[in-house]
């Protein structure tokens, strides 16, 4: 049982697949937010040259 905690505790591989996980997990918010914020936006300057014209 020792041995396979031991080997556990020193196997790296599943680490670093969880922050790369994490990281594009963080990135896909970040584009969801941005792109949420600035359609809004884009969309009331596009009504607002519209509606203007």
């Amino acid at each position: 049982m020792r041995k396979f905690v031991t080997k556990l505790v020193g196997d790296k591989k599943g680490v670093t697949a969880l922050e790369y996980a994490l990281i594009a997990a963080l990135i896909a918010v970040v584009i969801i937010g941005s792109v949420s914020l600035l359609g809004t936006n884009v969309s009331k300057v596009f009504s607002t040259v519209a509606n203007t014209i």
